[in-house]
């Protein structure tokens, strides 16, 4: 069914499971767009805690919160996400990519890990709207994750919002590491990485973004490797040419990891 109000296509740096707790300025520019997303129908997330041989596709009616991490607060693990799934999204979802010659099986046993329902407590604390997960599939690689999004783009018009859940920087052997910068400086590779990849989100560049791993700088350091960067490749296939882009510079934590996310939103 069409809707007169186009969803949006975004990539959304989720950052550590404690981001939960601790909003920063990246939960509260998510709860500023989350607060404009009245007409949302329901929610399409690709995270890259779920990583699957072949697609899947969430298609419980209410999917489990999934607490996938060790060694955090007690906090974080009493946190209950409680939107809905659906299992009618999650056939669409399937025969949309089925339309595309891509094959992808239905989930009713998979829960939603925190790649999804971390940035969604901010972005969509509630009312809920209906919320499935898709997989990333492994060995995909750049482009293939972004026609897979491309496949997906026209659910927006449905009133779905097609996300991808990453981090713009994800060296987690470089989180609290000490060394010869002053303590608590962001590290300078982050901010140059997060520079390039802004500027060609902004302009369009999709080339550029599909090679970012030869083209970027340092981007091994940034990713060594690249699950949590593939979800933004996921959200730009969803995007169109003739979106507008909103930047929300959420800042770095830890020194290292990027929280900068992206919203392709129609404006008509």
């Amino acid at each position: 069914m069409e809707t007169s109000k186009i969803a949006p296509a975004m990539f959304i740096s989720h950052g550590a499971p404690t981001f939960a707790v601790e909003p920063g300025k990246a939960g509260q520019l998510l709860a500023q767009v989350g607060r404009g997303l009245d007409s949302l129908r329901a929610v399409l997330i690709m995270s890259p805690h779920w990583m699957t041989s072949g697609i899947r596709i969430q298609s419980a009616a209410m999917p489990a919160t999934v607490h996938d991490f060790g060694g955090f607060p007690e906090s974080l693990y009493q946190i209950d996400y409680a939107a809905p799934g659906s299992p009618a999204l999650a056939d669409t979802v399937k025969s949309e990519l089925a339309k595309h010659g891509i094959e992808a099986e239905l989930d009713p046993l998979r829960g939603r890990d925190h790649g999804a329902w971390v940035p969604l407590l901010h972005l969509l604390p509630g009312p809920f709207v209906p919320v499935v997960q898709i997989s990333l599939p492994r060995g995909i690689n750049a482009g293939g994750i972004y026609e897979l999004g491309r496949a997906l783009a026209g659910l927006r018009h449905q009133g779905v919002a097609v996300i991808g859940s990453g981090s713009l920087t994800h060296n987690l052997y470089e989180v609290g590491m000490s060394d010869d910068e002053a303590d608590g400086e962001v590290k300078s590779y982050v901010l140059d990485f997060q520079h390039w990849i802004r500027e060609r989100v902004e302009a369009g560049n999709t080339d550029d973004l599909l090679n970012a791993e030869t083209r970027a700088p340092d981007f091994r350091r940034a990713h060594p490797t690249a699950e949590h960067f593939m979800p933004l490749l996921f959200a730009l296939g969803a995007a169109r040419s003739e979106d507008s882009v909103l930047v929300l510079k959420g800042g770095v934590v830890h020194r290292v990891l990027s929280m900068e996310s992206y919203v392709w939103e129609s404006s008509h």
